[in-house]
């Protein structure tokens, strides 16, 4: 089948559209910026044409040929106006599906009582779309989920920090009331993928959901205890309202105000399925994701948090939890980075041959002595110390212990990335990459990350930024003066 996805570069759609070839259809990818997904894994398998859904011509053209289009665009966040933006767009998508004969429209709404004054803004506005772009003559699949668990979601993103830095929560007292059936964004996935496969004819709602129906205090609590944190104090207050919880939650968290205060205020709003049959049918033998699993999932891939690098790419068991580039650059938590970059006239091998020497008998280039004091100090806290010291002294492959460190990702001559395993209040990597600049000189490029968890990690790294500031500073200079005497050498 000929699909067409509205949204590609979003985080629904920068999933579906992989999950969608896996299927055996044929996607095109309409983007109003199509170089935007110049850089994903799955582009060569796809067809990307230039299109916004606020110029309706540019639709038009685009849907040319389309046996079905997936609308999964949403302008919150992005302005104010989201409501009339979001409201063009679907008026502007139905009028362009009519005339080009697409055969349906599947779309991804959210969840919520159908009263308009009822709702948040922010679900109104989602149900006024289905609407819209359910009134034309092509036949729409509708389908509304409510909080979306995987890295990079909005909303799980919101979760995940908030218990993350904060120990103690005071809260508006709805968020220990109002019920929600969050939903792994694999189940979303597949009920995106069934909607187009199903042989059922018109239009049709579906609610979708996971097999659990929690409270926002009950997925918090439940959060720390799958993420190993500490018990969680949440205290319900009556007197904040939706506007002040968004600005503390613009504090706490990286989602931007404007993203934050939508979602804080459709927290009021109970979002459980009404009626389990249709979501059965679409099913079928497909069994959803507990929430607990859910949360494994996405916690997993902790490793890939730094989404604007291209990590993911080397990892092991990429799912759709998996943080991808696309995805915001607040998307999979908050990572610390100490980026440093140094030129040399050595050449790419010397230096790869000098960053894989490093540790062990032939030191860190710089106060050995500090290194060595801080694996004593992680042996009196239960950790692994400095004493492992590595296999070989030149070579190194992934698994290999390295002082305090494992390798994680060994590619000679480019890339080198040490997962660092002394105790910490929250996990660290230590990455080189040997590249060339635009002018064909040797570039070192060392960058130390750091994704804290609750407030000790925040203290840990802004208390230790100077010194560590000064070693790495160190560190990358000893790394390129060895590089040259090697090369020297040769």
């Amino acid at each position: 089948m000929n699909v067409g996805i509205i949204g590609a570069t979003g985080y629904v759609g920068g999933r579906l559209a992989p999950a969608l070839l896996a299927a055996g259809h044929r996607v095109r990818c309409l983007a109003r910026t199509p170089s935007r997904l110049d850089g994903v894994p799955w582009r060569a398998g796809v067809e990307v044409v230039k299109a916004d859904v606020l110029d309706g011509a540019s639709l038009s053209q685009a849907f040319e040929g389309l046996d079905a289009v997936y609308y999964l665009v949403h302008a919150m966040g992005h302005t104010q106006d989201f409501e009339r933006v979001d409201r063009t767009g679907a008026q502007n998508t139905r009028t362009a599906a009519e005339k080009a004969g697409v055969g349906r429209l599947v779309y991804l709404g959210g969840l919520g009582v159908d009263d308009p004054r009822a709702l948040s803004h922010h679900l109104a506005s989602r149900h006024e779309v289905g609407r819209i772009l359910g009134s034309g003559t092509v036949p729409l699949t509708e389908l509304r989920a409510a909080v979306i668990i995987g890295s990079g979601s909005a909303s799980f993103e919101m979760l995940r920090h908030l218990v993350e830095v904060l120990p103690v929560m005071v809260c508006p007292r709805w968020v220990t009331r109002t019920r929600c059936q969050p939903i792994a964004i694999a189940d979303v996935l597949h009920c995106l993928v069934a909607a187009l496969d199903s042989s059922a004819a018109g239009s049709r709602r579906i609610e979708i959901g996971g097999p659990d129906i929690l409270t926002y205090e009950e997925m918090m609590r439940r959060y720390a205890a799958v993420a190993g944190l500490r018990s969680r104090l949440i205290v319900g207050v009556p007197v904040l309202t939706p506007r002040l919880s968004s600005h503390w939650l613009n504090l706490v968290t990286p989602l931007p105000i404007g993203l934050a205060r939508p979602l804080v205020d459709s927290l009021r709003n109970d979002v459980v399925v009404s009626d389990p049959s249709p979501l059965a049918a679409l099913l079928g033998s497909y069994r959803p994701t507990p929430f607990d699993d859910a949360l494994r999932r996405a916690l997993s891939h902790i490793q890939d948090l730094d989404v604007s690098t291209s990590w993911i790419d080397s990892a092991p068991r990429g799912t759709a939890a998996s943080p991808m580039p696309q995805d915001p650059d607040w998307a999979g938590g908050t990572v610390l980075a100490d980026v440093r970059t140094m030129r040399t006239s050595a050449s790419p091998e010397a230096v790869f041959a000098a960053v894989s020497g490093v540790g062990g008998a032939r030191g860190w280039y710089f106060a050995n002595w500090l290194w060595a004091a801080r694996g004593w100090i992680d042996k009196l806290l239960g950790g692994v110390g400095m004493r492992r010291g590595r296999r070989h002294p030149d070579e190194l492959r992934v698994g290999d212990a390295l002082d305090f460190f494992r390798v994680e990702v060994c590619e000679p001559p480019r890339l080198l990335r040490l997962r660092a395993e002394m105790k910490l209040p929250g996990q660290a990597w230590l990455e080189w990459r040997v590249q060339r600049d635009e002018g064909g000189a040797v570039v070192l490029q060392q960058s130390a990350r750091f994704h804290p968890r609750g407030v000790a990690g925040r203290l840990y790294w802004w208390l230790l930024w100077l010194p560590h500031a000064i070693i790495w500073r160190r560190l990358l200079a000893g790394l390129v003066r060895a590089a040259q005497e090697r090369s020297k050498e040769t």
